[in-house]
């Protein structure tokens, strides 16, 4: 497999770089962002853009691949809902759009959020405006697009967050992570079966489009 991903330098698409690197079937990884990952592996190819949301000058470098893993994102604290939206859904469908045209044979992974509002109608303004990124990606005509809907992540394998604050609670959480695995199953997952779950996707499919938790850990657990 040929793999744009977008998003390496975050703690979710840390984790699918290192299980991208890793898988034997996977040929290519482009890595499509503002900055630099810093590492270095004869499959990764990296792309620096600044403009996200004007691909044009660099789309001869995006076409010819099979996946792409959508692992972008921003939290809503402390956004407006606008701000929120622009970063969210207009980034994201503006991706989407111009990878549906130069790649109309790709299977399209987007990581969403447990709790995603697929009706764009709840009270939470982040659920609302990724329940409507969701709902517009599975239009585009790609050749499969899954929605990926991960709730807690341990971050694992030395991938970290970007977020002194969040570093913190990740360190505090990972020796209490086997008590939170065993109380809520059904609601966390670490960054290394995250990653796994996507390759699985990548592959063979999903049963349905629109994939939690876990689902996600059940198609992880099928590449163990």
């Amino acid at each position: 497999m040929k793999i744009l991903l977008f998003g390496a330098t975050g703690m979710v698409g840390q984790g699918a770089l290192r299980e991208c690197l890793l898988a034997p079937d996977v040929e290519r990884v482009l890595a499509v962002g503002r900055s630099a990952t810093g590492q270095r592996h004869e499959k990764l190819q990296e792309l620096v853009h600044e403009n996200l949301f004007d691909l044009s000058p660099v789309e001869d470098a995006l076409a010819g691949y099979d996946v792409c893993l959508f692992c972008l994102g921003a939290s809503s604290a402390g956004m407006s809902e606008p701000d929120y939206r622009r970063v969210t859904y207009d980034l994201t469908l503006a991706v989407g759009r111009t990878l549906a045209r130069l790649n109309p044979g790709m299977t399209f992974l987007y990581v969403s959020g447990e709790g995603t509002d697929s009706t764009g109608k709840g009270r939470s303004m982040w659920a609302r405006v990724k329940g409507e990124t969701e709902n517009a990606l599975l239009q585009l005509p790609f050749k499969a697009a899954y929605m990926l809907r991960p709730g807690y992540i341990q971050p694992q394998h030395g991938v970290r967050s970007k977020t002194r604050l969040y570093r913190s609670l990740y360190a505090v959480m990972a020796p209490l992570y086997p008590v939170l695995k065993a109380l809520l199953p059904k609601h966390v997952t670490t960054s290394e079966q995250l990653g796994r779950a996507m390759l699985e996707v990548s592959r063979r499919g999903a049963p349905k489009r629109v994939l939690e938790n876990e689902d996600l850990n059940a198609l992880a657990g099928a590449t163990a």
